[in-house]
């Protein structure tokens, strides 16, 4: 048996389930005392009262004419004789009166003469009983068929019931706070932000803390030697071909130009190894307009000579981005476009959710099966692509990537329903 059908109806937050486990288990208990209640109070104690109170009613109503007002005055009733052709009105109670329910009915069943109950409200009852003589009017104390104030228990369980359940509330949301801290570190982290954070609370969040903070310093450290082992290597490489520069300048022009190409790619490659190990979480977040943000891209690459354009903008608003970091992405995407296509469209589309940065050439685009391989690093697609463009490093995808995880989103790849080509959309939720 699967429970699988109540996921859509459980709260997704944590506040939201501890909430639940509290109410449930109180209303149940209460519907539970209630229902109980109702049976053995309203139902069970008004049916003995009132068959108790049928016997002086069936005493009252046989009695001989002399002797009905002094048994009348005896029991407590008030007796009314009504004339001989009149109409006796239908029974009568208040919808939400279950205990008077009872008393109709147990009148009814034991005392025969009966012909309407009617209870207008908690103090009084009217039987109208038919006789040999002229037909009656009985009028007695509500309180003599049916308990006082039946509606204490459920005051109370009312008042009692909210009181515990805020106390509990409180004193769960003491305990689930060390949750929501460490959940909001987490997520801050997976952004390629750091947040102060300190293990605390009960011994099982405790220790996941202290793992999260063993972990975040762990993926630190290794970030941090990552981009200083690239970041030397390239920097140590620049120095010899600095030196084949000058050493070429003195050679031939028919030999230089080919080492040049060769000197000026290299240069190329040690520029892209740069990029990609500074990252993007060194950089600080900063709010941005997101539409002039994208439009002043594209006119930066327009005037650099590439054939690309701002096709829409769909939306307004300004967002969190590393602005470096995410022009260094979407630059990357627009020169891909470029290189194995003849033109690139961009379009940027902002809504209350999320950013949309999406790029799409006309070129031949990557297979579905491969698209995955491709965001990789060092990941070149030479069969997928259109070498005549020129080749490069395999890290362009892989900056994309990486920078649209650190701002908390995704690199998606698909095919151009427009241009026929790659389709790139950044996608950052807000």
């Amino acid at each position: 048996m699967t429970f699988d059908w109540l996921k859509r109806y459980v709260p997704r937050g944590i506040y939201g389930r501890a909430a639940l486990i509290l109410v449930l288990p109180v209303v149940v208990v209460q519907l539970v005392v209630s229902v109980v209640f109702i049976q053995r109070h309203f139902e069970g104690v008004t049916r003995q009262m009132t068959g108790t109170l049928s016997d002086e009613l069936s005493l009252v109503a046989n009695a001989a004419d002399d002797d009905r007002e002094r048994l009348a005055e005896a029991l407590s009733f008030s007796v009314t004789e009504l004339p001989e052709d009149a109409a006796f009105p239908p029974d009568s109670r208040r919808w939400y009166d279950l205990s008077g329910l009872t008393v109709i009915h147990t009148l009814r069943a034991r005392v025969p003469e009966t012909r309407a109950v009617r209870l207008p409200d908690d103090y009084v009852v009217h039987v109208f009983l038919e006789t040999d003589g002229a037909p009656l009017e009985l009028t007695f104390a509500r309180v003599r068929v049916s308990a006082s104030n039946p509606h204490q228990l459920f005051v109370n369980m009312v008042f009692f019931g909210a009181l515990m359940t805020l106390v509990s509330f409180i004193y769960l949301r003491n305990q689930l706070r060390p949750i929501t801290r460490l959940a909001a570190a987490a997520e801050a982290f997976g952004k390629g932000q750091t947040v102060p954070y300190r293990a605390a609370g009960a011994t099982e969040v405790r220790a996941a803390g202290q793992a999260f903070l063993a972990m975040r310093n762990r993926i630190e450290r290794q970030i941090e030697q990552r981009t200083l082992m690239l970041s030397g290597v390239s920097h140590d490489l620049r120095t010899p071909l600095t030196r084949l520069k000058l050493g070429l300048s003195l050679i031939d022009d028919a030999d230089r130009e080919p080492m040049e190409r060769d000197v000026e790619e290299m240069q190329r490659m040690i520029d892209e190894f740069l990029a990609f190990a500074r990252g993007a979480s060194a950089e600080k977040v900063e709010e941005v307009d997101a539409i002039a943000f994208v439009t002043d891209i594209v006119a930066d690459a327009a005037r650099g000579g590439s054939k690309v354009a701002l096709v829409s903008a769909v939306g307004a608003g300004r967002v969190h981005l590393r602005p470096i970091a995410m022009r260094r992405a979407v630059g990357n995407l627009i020169a891909n476009a470029v290189r194995y296509g003849s033109m690139a469209e961009v379009s940027v589309q902002l809504s209350e959710k999320s950013l949309r940065i999406r790029v799409e050439d006309n070129g031949p685009g990557i297979p579905a099966d491969r698209r995955d391989e491709a965001t990789r690093p060092f990941a070149r697609l030479e069969a997928a692509r259109n070498q005549n463009r020129g080749s490069g490093v395999g890290l362009g995808l892989a900056i994309a990537t990486d920078i649209a995880r650190t701002h908390g989103g995704v690199l998606r790849l698909g095919t151009s329903d427009r241009l026929g080509g790659l389709m790139a959309d950044i996608v950052i939720a807000r």
